[in-house]
């Protein structure tokens, strides 16, 4: 008889997951650019805290405040009894932020993505990056629109399939605005183009580019000189903004159909009052101190450069997201452990993360990165390179 709970990891998960260390669900405790795991002090070169506010203590404050009037949690939705005054300053904050009428916060960035799911109806079209989010796929996959993918950044294949939707009932393209996993940015201009000659809306997700892009920190919108353009914005308070929750921010009528729609804004408990407090505590140091976003692109640039003349291959990244392409899924296991056992703790990533052949160790870099931490990170995979002949495999 068969039994659903019979499945296995896959061969690689097994060899990823199996006994001896390994970075996968390993307790880490970090500050400041370093962390404590397995008893071991490291290089943190896994966070996304790229602007190094989780640590700041005027985030932590606030935090502290909130916990001090509101309590640890909410116990209700945004819906009934799980609205604060917090939520609604936050909303209002991120709002005027990215110059959007409104924005509704939820409780994950996951959940500001799933969020989008009611906008994709039976008859309409969206069009989705192949490295999108997963978040993003899950919230194509619980809409009843029609699906079309088009290969990474590749804007001919992008025009060909909204060529042939033409005259189909309503279209939307969605991308990342920073990939996570390569650190390469959407074709902003590009896409804007298409959208407006093939009337189709479109939405990005800045989970990882607002807050670090462009002179405001506004994101890659911002950066490319479009903010005008987007018409409408998801993000998360995970990353740059030192914290948790989510949010999409646009026009006030789309908001406003989305708090009465969205499944992930219904039914589940709202974004706790400490992560309100810090995300809005975060979004004034971001308006405020651009000397952060400085900082972590210069570490990026050194980092890079560094494995670059070790002869590692870092693909087309310019952002403090720095992927090692290592190719052979094996090979990029053992140098993943490697590197860790040198003292810096990074991320891997392997198929389905990555196409199947294009595994890669991912660096993500951030403003509290010293000088120190840089010559760690270069002098462990050098060492780790050397062993395992890592550099020369990667290299394109």
């Amino acid at each position: 008889m068969a039994d659903i709970f019979a499945k296995q990891l896959s061969p690689v998960m097994r060899t990823m997951t199996g006994p001896g260390p390994r970075p996968l669900y390993q307790a880490v405790e970090g500050r400041n650019g370093e962390a404590l795991t397995g008893g071991a002090r490291v290089v943190m070169a896994a966070c996304n805290d790229y602007l190094g506010l989780a640590d700041d203590p005027r985030v932590s404050e606030a935090a502290v405040r909130a916990v001090q009037r509101y309590g640890t949690s909410c116990s209700g939705s945004r819906l009934i009894g799980g609205t604060l005054p917090l939520h609604e300053e936050l909303e209002r904050a991120v709002a005027a932020f990215l110059g959007q009428e409104a924005a509704i916060v939820t409780t994950t960035g996951c959940q500001a993505n799933l969020a989008l799911s009611p906008l994709f109806g039976r008859g309409d079209v969206v069009f989705g990056d192949m490295a999108n989010h997963a978040s993003l796929v899950d919230a194509v996959q619980a809409g009843r629109a029609g699906s079309r993918r088009y290969r990474h950044c590749d804007m001919g294949h992008l025009e060909r399939q909204l060529a042939a939707a033409d005259g189909e009932a309503a279209k939307v393209i969605i991308t990342d605005g920073l990939f996570s996993a390569e650190g390469d940015l959407c074709p902003l201009p590009e896409l804007v183009g298409l959208a407006r000659r093939h009337d189709a809306r479109l939405v990005i997700d800045g989970a990882h580019d607002i807050g670090l892009l462009g002179a405001g920190g506004r994101g890659v919108a911002e950066h490319f000189g479009l903010m005008d353009e987007v018409d409408l914005y998801t993000g998360t308070f995970s990353k740059c903004f030192g914290s948790i929750g989510g949010f999409l921010a646009g026009p006030a009528e789309v908001i406003h159909f989305l708090r009465y729609t969205a499944r992930s804004v219904l039914f589940t408990a709202s974004m706790p009052p400490a992560s309100a407090a810090a995300a809005v505590a975060a979004l004034k140091i971001i308006a405020s101190e651009p000397e952060r976003r400085m900082r972590v692109f210069e570490v990026a640039r050194r980092v890079r450069n560094g494995l670059r003349e070790l002869g590692f291959d870092t693909g087309e990244s310019l952002t403090p997201i720095v992927p090692v392409h290592i190719g052979d899924t094996g090979l990029c296991g053992r140098m993943w452990q490697a590197v860790l056992d040198e003292g810096v703790f990074t991320s891997v990533m392997v198929a389905p993360g990555v196409a199947e052949g294009h595994a890669l160790i991912r660096l993500a870099l951030q403003a509290t990165h010293t000088d120190d931490h840089i010559a760690r990170i270069l002098e462990a995979f050098a060492t780790a390179g050397r062993r395992l002949g890592a550099a020369t495999a990667g290299a394109r």
